[in-house]
């Protein structure tokens, strides 16, 4: 399953002055509390949005699998995105990777939100190994 968007849009263009950010010219906060509220209306519920240096997040857990939608602006852009599923690691030394089956659901409802907002465009999805 592809777990990869890159999209273009306005709607989530930072608010806050640069020295609010993350780091500089790293957005996606706007982006992450959108994919949050709107995914809660389909059904599937998220943590609240949270940061790390490359940008923020929003967290599934599903039994005792975690997953992250991570988010954020493609580098020296702020009209275009990026989306992916990570899924985090299970037991020891980082071996099993949650496994992608009971993150389908949620992807599908990012599928269908991306595609169904009209202020969204040129959606690439792709399927990264690493997912």
């Amino acid at each position: 399953m592809e777990t990869t968007a890159v999209f273009k849009s306005n709607l989530f263009k930072p608010f806050l002055p640069e020295d609010s950010q993350v780091n500089p010219q790293v957005y996606g906060a706007e982006l992450a509390y959108w994919l949050s509220q709107n995914l809660a209306k389909k059904g599937i519920f998220t943590s609240y949005p949270e940061y790390e240096d490359w940008g923020w997040f929003i967290e599934l857990i599903v039994d005792d699998n975690e997953y992250w939608v991570c988010c954020g602006n493609i580098e020296g852009e702020s009209d275009q995105w990026t989306c992916f599923l990570k899924r985090l690691s299970k037991g020891f030394f980082n071996k099993n990777n949650a496994p992608i089956e009971p993150a389908i659901p949620l992807l599908q409802a990012l599928r269908s939100l991306l595609q169904e907002t009209e202020a969204i465009s040129n959606i690439e999805w792709s399927f990264d190994n690493d997912s």
